[in-house]
């Protein structure tokens, strides 16, 4: 299976591409995708949906999972980051790939096995899981990484309760 992991954001969005066979990640890419500050809203998210369909039809994912999107304490931050997370789950739903979404909290548990590890701890076990030299930078493509990490290990648990 082809995971697409996505970190959504409008600044940077984090991304990376790993194949998983129900026991081992292989990564194929990783990246970011970026819009410069300044630049008109629109102009930026249209950037990010040109750029996923780019993603999405170079290395062809079976799945996206995604971070699901909670608000802190900026909420209009949090509307741009959702209205960028709407267009990245535009392009995928146009290319007919399933969606996935999980928290933080589920993506913690999943790497790590702590669901209030550190920062530092996922990143660390996302670049040992995949056999990385270092931790992919930015930040935002490790977690997008450590996302599709958690979409593998629930596979298998999505598939028993769908019965397949």
């Amino acid at each position: 299976m082809r995971i697409l992991g996505i970190d959504p954001g409008y600044a940077i969005v984090g991304f990376g591409v790993v194949e998983y066979d129900g026991y081992k990640f292989t990564p194929i890419h990783f990246g970011a995708i970026t819009t410069e500050a300044g630049t008109d809203f629109t102009i930026r998210l249209k950037t990010i949906f040109d750029d996923m369909n780019t993603v999405i039809t170079t290395f062809k994912p079976d799945v996206m999972a995604i971070e699901k999107l909670f608000f802190n304490t900026n909420q209009k931050t949090g509307i741009d980051v959702a209205q960028a997370r709407g267009v990245t789950l535009l392009a995928a739903t146009n290319a007919g790939i399933p969606i996935y979404e999980y928290t933080p909290l589920q993506v913690k548990q999943s790497v790590v096995g702590y669901g209030r590890a550190e920062k530092p701890q996922v990143m660390e076990m996302t670049r040992k899981i995949l056999g990385l030299a270092t931790v992919p930078k930015p930040d935002d493509t490790a977690d997008a990484l450590a996302i599709a990490i958690c979409h593998g290990h629930s596979s298998g648990t999505l598939k028993l309760k769908q019965g397949i």
